[in-house]
């Protein structure tokens, strides 16, 4: 695990993840089933992910390092692949070993091997120009308006599939571009989970120009998922022992709360 994720792991979680292995024995954690990993996760959804110099840090590659130092991988590489379609490309095609922070799909599982459960529950919102907000009580109220969100995003199957049949929603090239269109009037609301959301309005210096719709879109389940063409699929298992410990011992709040203090927030 990096020193970067070493600094956002608190010891809540750190206790909880070494719960799940405490019984484990002493052959399994110095032969490991895979000796090297390459992750990778979204570059622009703090606290959760983002880059950084060539990496992906943040709450989940801290949590997915811990696991996977847990489990005897002894080099673990957290990898910016400059955008979110361009990390899932690398897990589809095998680059990366693993991708984290991802919602769960049809489309996605053909490529993917999820592991039970979702590491966090990610509430997706509604961004509108401050002053410019309406009524917004279901998926329908977003109907005859110009949206707009973030090429690769999805926001599970249901809502996915409404938007393409009943929703006119253009994708930008980033986070940052999306924004962009919202604050020039390109459109008339963003869609983006609340986390990235709250945060990058603060690092583009928006939250004086924009505002959430205090109702939910959706919320959906983020995961740690294997690619199918990865070679160590054999620490799936202990991924989802990893993760249960991580969840049922509290430490998921805490580590976004950390992600929170090293973004300056």
């Amino acid at each position: 695990m990096s020193k970067r994720s070493n600094r956002l792991f608190p010891a809540v979680l750190a206790a909880a993840v070494a719960a799940a292995f405490g019984a484990a024995p002493a052959k399994a954690q110095s032969e490991p089933a895979c000796a090297a990993l390459t992750i990778t996760g979204h570059p622009s959804y703090p606290p959760v992910a983002w880059a950084e110099k060539g990496a992906i840090v943040g709450a989940a590659p801290a949590l997915v390092s811990t696991i996977a130092g847990k489990l005897g991988v002894k080099n673990v590489t957290s990898k910016d692949f400059g955008s979110w379609d361009a990390a899932q490309a690398a897990a589809r095609s095998g680059q990366a070993d693993v991708i984290f922070g991802i919602y769960k799909t049809d489309a996605r599982a053909q490529y993917l091997d999820y592991v039970e459960p979702p590491f966090m529950s990610d509430p997706v919102s509604v961004v509108v120009r401050k002053g410019a907000g309406f009524a917004f009580a279901e998926w329908s109220d977003l109907k005859n308006r110009k949206g707009v969100t973030n090429k690769g995003e999805s926001y599970g199957d249901a809502f996915d599939g409404y938007m393409t049949k009943e929703l006119t929603v253009v994708r930008a090239e980033g986070v940052d571009k999306a924004f962009a269109s919202l604050v020039s009037g390109g459109a008339d609301y963003m869609i983006i989970g609340l986390y990235p959301g709250r945060d990058e309005a603060r690092k583009l210096k928006l939250t004086d120009k924009v505002e959430f719709l205090p109702k939910e879109l959706t919320s959906a389940g983020m995961y740690v998922a294997f690619s199918k063409q990865s070679k160590c699929g054999a620490l799936h298992a202990g991924f989802a022992s990893g993760i249960k410990a991580a969840v049922d011992g509290g430490g998921m709040p805490p580590l976004l709360q950390a992600a929170d203090k090293k973004l300056g927030y």
